[in-house]
Parts: C-alpha cells; structure tokens; sequence
C-alpha cells in the first residue's frame, strides 16, 4: 500500500503530462507513492498521454469524468479512489512545482501528535499576470476577513492532508479553496509551507478572474455559514458492561 496518494486534476494538460510525472518521480523517491490522475473530461488527448506514460510510471492510476465536474470534484474523486493515508494534491498545469511535494507529506507522515490535519502551501514570487495576481490578493483579503483562517493563499494547488480527515468535511464545489477554514473549524492543526511558482508550461488557464469572482462571493458566504452551524459536540462511547 503506498503512503502517500499524489492527486491531479487536469483538463486539457496533454502538453505538461509527462514534464509532470517525470519531476514526481525525480523529487518522491523517499516514500512509497500513487499518482492519481483525473482527466475531467478532456477534449484532447490528455487520458492518451497518461495510458502511454502508464508504462514508464506504473505508479499513475487514471479517473475520467465523461462531463466536466471542476476541480473540487475532481480532487474529491481522487482522494476517495486513493489507496494513501496521506493526500498531497497539485494544479495539473505545471505551475506547482512537484519538487515542492515532500514539504507536504513529510510533516503529516511524521506527526507523532495525531492532531495535524493540513500541510497547505503558500505561493511566493507568483508567476501570473498581474490581474491574476491582484484578483488573488482581493479575495484573500476579503476570505481572511470572514473566515480568519490565518492564511495569505488558499488558492494553491499544493496541499497535504490527511485522508480520513478530508471526507469527514461537507463536500460541495470549490471546496479545495476553503480546506484551512474547514479543517481548522473541524479541530485539525494546519501548517502553512512557503512553496514556489512558476509561469505554466503549456496550454492555457480553464478559468478567468471573472468566474473566479463571480462564484468565490457566495462560496464564501456558504462557508462562513457552514462553519458557525458546524456540530461541536462529539460524543464518547461509553461501555456499559458490567
């Protein structure tokens, strides 16, 4: 059974399947790992690259999703066919650099303490356009405000969390964004991993700022609710024999 489960939502990425896997292989070396691969409905040949990579990386398992579910969905497929205690997860576009991964894993592999739930990264000297990067700082801003997560980017592919964690939270989409808010308001410890960023390596963006915006409004609002209604009692089993 691996350790780690290394989750990848990608649409349309044919052209960064492979520098992907390659610098998984060269930088996860230490641990027993999977690499599952949710090609969300593709329309070019992004599931044919990974059939042929299959080969020389057995580690990767691919998902399909026949109709676009985005990428919340796509992760949550992922992390309930994952065979890993551990998940770390990552844009399939390129821009998270795998070599970040290990910052991931390694702290929740060797946590004696059972309480931390997230290992979430943080994007430094972001390699986006600048409308990108100021809508980015708008909504972190705004996010931070209500849900006082403690965090600057929960934007960033690159996260680590537990997997018996994980589905114990309220799925809904666009989940992936709030997963500091929710695993803190569940009693999880979270830390937070300065991680880099580069420009992508092929294709183009599935989003626009003005998707972004338009959902992350009501998201938010939905969060906010979801945690101040959270249940915060959880009973002990108690035995009653003898």
């Amino acid at each position: 059974m691996p350790a780690v489960s290394i989750v990848i939502p990608m649409k349309n990425e044919s052209g960064n399947v492979e520098s992907v896997m390659a610098e998984i292989s060269e930088h996860c070396g230490d641990v027993d790992y999977e690499v599952i691969v949710i090609d969300d409905a593709s329309t070019d040949d992004t599931a044919a690259v990974i059939q042929r990579l299959k080969t020389k990386h057995p580690q990767i398992r691919l998902l399909q999703n026949q109709k676009s579910g985005g990428q919340s969905a796509a992760v949550h497929s992922g992390v309930l066919a994952a065979k890993g205690s551990v998940i770390c997860t990552l844009d399939g576009d390129g821009q998270n650099p795998p070599s970040e991964i290990p910052k991931l894993y390694q702290p929740l592999l060797t946590d004696e303490t059972g309480q931390l739930g997230l290992v979430a990264g943080q994007r430094i000297d972001r390699q986006d356009t600048a409308s990108k990067r100021w809508a980015s700082r708008m909504a972190n801003s705004l996010r931070s405000h209500i849900l006082h997560d403690g965090t600057r980017d929960t934007g960033c592919g690159l996260k680590g969390f537990r997997r018996d964690a994980f589905l114990d939270l309220p799925y809904f989409d666009h989940m992936h964004r709030y997963l500091p808010a929710l695993f803190k308001s569940h009693g999880w410890q979270i830390a937070l991993v300065d991680v880099s960023h580069r420009e992508r390596g092929a294709g183009r963006s599935n989003y626009s700022n003005i998707q972004r915006a338009f959902v992350g409004f009501f998201d938010l609002m939905g969060v906010a609710w979801l945690i101040r209604r959270r249940k915060k009692a959880r009973p002990t089993e108690v035995s009653l024999d003898g």
